[in-house]
């Protein structure tokens, strides 16, 4: 049977996990995968819970996400997920039900136009009309979401799905192959003089260096280089290192940019940074993948197309070893010392209601230093990434589309790929209750995810950018439910903390429990992350 031969290739292709919500038009896939046992399906209250795991999965192991839906309704509610994936340039496919082909385009009940509905974000975007189709189609889908780091999807009609296919699936090692494209050192010169030239160089680490954080580190070391990063490789370079100058952008620290003033180079390792307002105005050289992005906001020196991690270790070898700057490194040690003093401040700042800066540091004192943290988005999030000194962990949130309700569905995903991780949910009274049915998801599978929870009753970080746009705060406020005794009904564990002195304590209690858990923070409705 088709659905069969689909399940059978897609685990020969490496995946463990389809995450989604069985109805009527995908009841073959379902059938398929309830008579195997190399796949879990990952049955969610939402298919955008669905979408978003898929989404999460593919960034924190780079390997493709999968989520399966029916049509109609069900392929709807997967978009906002998928354009998480689109816009972050992270590999997903969606399996996507439909009515009988013979149908199509007769308006029955749940048929919509899937492929014009997934067009304009979509790398590859088929329906399946003939059941020898299959397995070339899928396998295309698979290879177009890796190449093109992006979302591709399959509409599946429920006629095909059932008819018998006598083809053979294809060997992951025969289809899929790692990009490792390296320039020649004839293409690297003007690069490597620009950086010889040098007598002040900083690095900003996107996307790109996901990888390569030791090979990063290494060539930091030879051209004494601090390194900034962007949001979403947060913790690629522990922050405790003597060379990280922490986050670039809105969500970093005010150190970082001023360090920056003071360079004499920008090296942009796997990065379309897209905000100049950031960068002064100084030389610029680039590596990344995608040609694209080579030059796209701003003029730049030099530029390196290919895998930035084979190209770092080249790079490195070729270029001088160069001694710190003097005044340059007691410029920024200057800076991060005044930046660990605001953080420091923040751990004793023991006030009702309890301040943002103080939980931040709460989980910093309790959680494992390798700790997977699944970040959702709002006034929050400020707090944490401006605040919070990553080391070993992944640190993973939705960065372009910067959706709320996020960070429920990835913590899922996260503990479902690394069940000996502690993986942590930081998210807002807002963008939790977005996705709050799919904590009995945890429940469900025995996820021991901790969820902690910024409570102010209010969409906080819309009043700030009210604020900031010199509008009067309007339709912000909420009417919450009793977070913590949700958890409970839901058969977690829930905490509801109101006393900073208190904090530390449930912190850990909630840490050493095998299932999962709400810490539900009553917080300072009017302090705002600074910006």
């Amino acid at each position: 049977m088709v659905a069969e031969k689909i399940i059978e290739q897609l685990s020969e292709l490496g995946v463990k996990f389809i995450y989604g919500i069985p109805g009527w038009s995908n009841l073959p896939i379902i059938e398929a995968l309830r008579k195997q046992q190399k796949i879990n399906f990952i049955l969610t209250r939402h298919e955008q819970t669905a979408a978003f795991m898929a989404s999460a999965h593919a960034k924190l192991t780079g390997d493709i996400g999968v989520c399966l839906s029916i049509g109609g309704s069900g392929a709807t509610n997967l978009i906002t997920g998928l354009l998480d994936a689109a816009t972050d340039q992270v590999p997903v496919l969606a399996l996507t039900g439909q009515v009988d082909s013979n149908f199509l385009v007769t308006v029955p009940f749940q048929e919509i136009n899937q492929i014009g509905l997934y067009d304009s974000f979509t790398v590859f975007n088929e329906s399946v009309v003939k059941s020898d189709q299959i397995i070339n189609s899928l396998v295309l889908a698979v290879k177009k979401a890796y190449s093109r780091q992006g979302v591709s999807l399959l509409s599946l009609p429920l006629n095909i799905m059932t008819k018998k296919f006598k083809g053979s699936i294809l060997k992951k090692e025969n289809i899929l192959f790692e990009n490792t494209l390296v320039p020649s050192n004839e293409e690297m010169k003007k690069f490597i003089t620009c950086i010889n030239e040098s007598k002040r160089p900083v690095i900003l680490g996107g996307w790109g260096i996901r990888n390569c954080g030791e090979a990063l580190l290494s060539f930091a070391n030879n051209i004494s280089a601090p390194i900034a990063t962007t949001s979403r490789v947060k913790g690629v370079i522990s922050e405790k290192n003597s060379l990280s100058i922490g986050v670039l952008g809105s969500l970093g620290c005010k150190c970082t940019c001023d360090i920056l003033k003071k360079a004499d180079l920008l090296i942009i390792a796997g990065s379309g940074f897209r905000r100049n307002k950031w960068i002064p105005n100084i030389p610029i050289i680039q590596i990344d993948d995608d040609e694209a992005k080579l030059g796209k906001e701003f003029p730049i020196e030099a530029g390196l197309l290919g895998d930035v991690k084979p190209i770092i270790k080249k790079v490195s070898l070729l270029v001088e070893t160069k001694k710190p700057d003097v005044a340059f490194f007691h410029h920024l040690n200057k800076l991060k010392r005044r930046h660990q003093k605001e953080i420091e401040n923040d751990s004793r700042n023991i006030v009702k209601p309890i301040f943002p800066g103080f939980i931040i540091q709460s989980i910093k004192r309790n959680a494992n230093r390798d700790a997977i943290i699944c970040v959702d988005c709002g006034d929050h999030t400020y707090w944490f990434y401006k605040k919070y000194i990553c080391e070993d962990g992944k640190i993973v949130h939705s960065a372009n589309l910067s959706s709320m309700g996020f960070a429920l569905p990835a913590a899922l995903s996260a503990q479902l790929d690394f069940p000996e991780k502690q993986v942590i949910c930081i998210a807002g009274d807002g963008g939790f209750g977005m996705a709050m049915a799919d904590f009995t998801t945890a429940v469900l599978y025995n996820l021991p995810i901790k969820v902690i929870l910024f409570n102010d009753n209010k969409f906080k970080n819309v009043k700030k950018t009210q604020i900031w746009g010199r509008y009067k705060e309007f339709g912000t406020e909420l009417v919450n439910p009793s977070f913590s005794d949700f958890a409970k009904s839901c058969g977690g564990e829930g905490f509801r903390v109101d006393n900073p002195e208190e904090l530390d304590k449930t912190m850990r209690q909630a840490f050493n429990l095998d299932k999962p858990v709400i810490i539900e923070i009553i917080v300072d409705r009017e302090k705002l992350a600074p910006w």
